[in-house]
This record gives structure tokens, sequence and C-alpha cells, in this order.
């Protein structure tokens, strides 16, 4: 890794965007997925009726001249536009379901996905059906092909602006990944996957209509969309396959847990649900923890025991050690 590629292709992102932010009166995360657009469409500016002015066009020329992408690893090129993306919620002060996945959660879903699927998988099919900006599933992404595992990957999100941004981010980083622009909650056309990971959008699902179609809608009113997405994900797993969701830690203690927890029980096994360190989050509403599903299938079973844990504060490393011991000691007797 080398932090002096990545400052300087944050540096040319941040600076170009800003040029454009100014100049076509958008939003900064607007600003950048134009100039990421720009950058991959042969490092030409996007001119329509002197906008931008030949003046910021000339600018943003040199600009991307000097951006160096075939030269940089996939995953500098990720870190990079992720402080880009950091500060794009800062500055345009994004709604919760909007904001990117921190590095270190991506982190810990990538180490167990890596469990999961080691000894057995070669070749990994992964889908984000919120896919949002793309940052976890980059992450998740880049970490299986550094330990040699070929990955091909599948994102849905129904917000075109975050779409691009995935877009041009994995393009960037030059990942097999497919994007849909399309609500995840409809029919999706694709092959099934081996591994479902997202953090979940946490909310109700206003089109009752389409939620009335799955067995964890709720009997009245709004149906809670993660709900549905745990659901839906299930759909597209091959048998056996995993899904790793980052969901509210209060999943298990609302009114519709009971439509949730028979659903999950027909279809799949519950074999793990970590919390994740509470120092992350700024209330106990906003916390949030993993859940680790596998869909029922020949020669899959539940866990003897299942995967019950507190993960520590990210900066004790002796705690984090004895905590990836406990859950390699769990996969060697369980899965």
């Amino acid at each position: 890794m080398s932090q002096k590629e990545i400052e300087q292709l944050f540096n040319q992102l941040d600076t170009s965007a800003q040029l454009l932010q100014k100049e076509l009166d958008v939003s900064y995360l607007e600003a950048l997925s134009e100039t990421g657009e720009n950058i991959l469409g042969n490092k030409i500016p996007h001119q329509i009726d002197d906008v931008p002015s030949d003046e910021v066009v000339g600018k943003l020329t040199q600009i991307y001249k000097e951006v160096a992408l075939d030269s940089m690893e996939a995953e500098d090129i990720r870190k990079a536009i992720q402080l880009a993306l950091l500060k794009a919620s800062k500055t345009d002060v994004l709604q919760p379901n909007h904001q990117m996945t921190p590095d270190a959660i991506g982190f810990i879903l990538n180490y167990l996905i890596e469990k999961l699927i080691s000894g057995k998988l070669e070749k990994v099919r992964l889908l984000d059906p919120a896919v949002g900006m793309g940052n976890l599933l980059s992450t998740v992404y880049n970490g299986l092909v550094s330990k040699k595992i070929s990955v091909e990957a599948e994102g849905v999100d129904n917000d075109d602006l975050l779409l691009t941004l995935a877009s041009v981010s994995t393009t960037m980083q030059r990942q097999n990944v497919t994007l849909t622009h399309q609500d995840a909650i409809q029919d999706l056309l694709m092959d099934p996957v081996d591994v479902v990971v997202s953090d979940l959008p946490v909310g109700y699902y206003p089109l009752d209509e389409k939620a009335e179609k799955f067995k964890t809608a709720a009997k009245n009113g709004h149906s809670y969309a993660h709900h549905l997405f745990i659901e839906q994900s299930l759909h597209y797993l091959k048998d056996g396959g995993f899904g790793i969701f980052l969901v509210p830690a209060q999943l298990f203690e609302t009114d519709e847990t009971p439509g949730l927890m028979k659903m999950i029980q027909e279809e799949a096994f519950l074999q793990g649900m970590l919390n994740l360190p509470n120092e992350l989050f700024k209330t106990r509403n906003s916390r949030k923890s993993i859940l680790v599903i596998q869909k029922k299938g020949n020669n899959v079973k539940q866990a003897k025991q299942v995967l019950l844990a507190q993960i520590p504060d990210f900066k004790n490393q002796k705690a984090m050690l004895k905590f990836m011991q406990e859950v390699d000691s769990w996969k060697k007797e369980n899965i």
C-alpha cells in the first residue's frame, strides 16, 4: 500500500470535484460522480453549452492527465475513493441509509466470509442487494482476491446517483461487478450467488402490495425493509450459501420478530449473531450487529452451537486476536 498514491488520487478527485461542484451548482457527491465519469471517459471533461467554462475544463484536463489508475492497486484506489466519499458524507449531510459502511466493519464482514467459505470455494459469486456507493462490496471483493479467490459480484440499488458512484468505484478498481438500478425487493434477473453481504437499509418499505408477497410482510401497516431484504436475499442464494448482514442490534426484539424467525427457520439456519462494539455507535438505538444465516440444502446443517459473540473494541488487538481464534474454533466444530 502506498499512502502517497492514496493521498494523491484523493486530492485529484477532491480538487476536481470541488471545481465541478462550484461550476455546476451541484452537491459534492454529484460532482464526485461527474469527475469520476470524466476520468473513466478518456479523461475528457464533459461540457454542454460551455458549462463548465473553458477555463475550468482546462484545469480539469490538467488534473486528469496526472491520474494514474493503471499503476495503482485496487485496494489503494478504493481507499482514495473512500476518503472522497467520507468528505461527501460530511459536506452533503447524507441520510443514515446513504452513509458508507465503515472500513472496520467491512473488514470484519470480509473476515467472516473468508472463514465460512475457506476450503470450499475457489470462485465466489457475491451479491449486495443494497450496494449504495459500493464501498462494502469492494472491500469484500478485494479481501477475497487477496486470498487468491476468484470473484464476480452483483450490486443492486434504486438510487441512481449512489449506483453511478459504485460504478465509478468498481470500474476504477477493475473489478468484475455487474450493477443493476432497481428496487431489490422486485424480481431480480441474476444467477444464484454463493454469498450475500449487505449493510441493510433500516426502516419501513413503502409499497405494501409488493411486500405482501413475502413471508416477513407485516400483518398491519408497512413492513420492515430489512426483513424483506433478508428474505429476498435467500431467494437468490445457492443452497448452502451464506447471508451475512449488518442489521439493527434489536433485530429480534420487535413485534415483527416472530414472522422473521419463522421465515428464517423455514428457509435457512441461523448460524450466528455478533454484536459490534458499542463504541462505534453514538446511541443505543443506532447499534448494529452481524447476522449470519445459511440457506438450507444437501449436507447443510444447523450449527451445534450458534455463534453468539460480542466483538471487542477494534483497537484492542489482544481481544481481537482472541475473538478471531474463537471464530476459527467455532467454524471447525460447527460448519
